[in-house]
């Protein structure tokens, strides 16, 4: 698995500020998502907001990320009624980071935006990562890959 790290450095979240290095999960999924209250992205955050319970029972925290503010983020929460944190990321140091930034086509024209993206962490290392993720049954996939982990570490 490639050598990606959890950058030791904080971003503010919908309930308060976050260090991801200094996080005592176990298991740590973070996935990154182009906007608030689109489509896709509404699917996916309650998607893995009506899974959370299933996750927190195996130890698993999940956080998403997008170039949205805070108050954006929070605005989604409250909307959707989202049970997961979401890290505001404007200055794009995570997806940088992790490499999520990528050439897109809207409608004809060449954009640079969040490619759907999922990284899963155990103790700090990467153990799986998702690109170019369809948001449709995405979190089931990934719950389900949580638990193949786990019964394979």
């Amino acid at each position: 698995m490639s050598d990606l790290n959890l950058p030791n450095q904080t971003f503010p979240t919908t309930t308060a500020e976050i260090n991801l290095a200094e996080l005592q999960a176990e298991w740590l999924i973070v996935y990154f998502y182009p906007k608030d209250s689109t489509p896709g992205c509404t699917t996916q955050a309650v998607d893995f907001s009506g899974l959370k319970d299933q996750f927190e029972a195996l130890g698993a925290t999940i956080l998403g990320v997008s170039r949205d503010s805070v108050k954006a983020h929070q605005n989604f929460t409250a909307k959707q009624n989202l049970t997961i944190d979401l890290i505001s990321d404007k200055e794009e140091v995570l997806c940088q980071h992790f490499d999520v930034i990528k050439e897109k086509n809207m409608y004809g024209k060449k954009v640079m935006g969040i490619e759907r993206s999922t990284f899963i962490f155990h103790n700090g290392q990467l153990v799986r990562e998702y690109r170019k993720v369809k948001a449709a049954g995405h979190a089931e996939q990934v719950l389900e890959d949580l638990k193949t982990l786990q019964a394979n570490s």
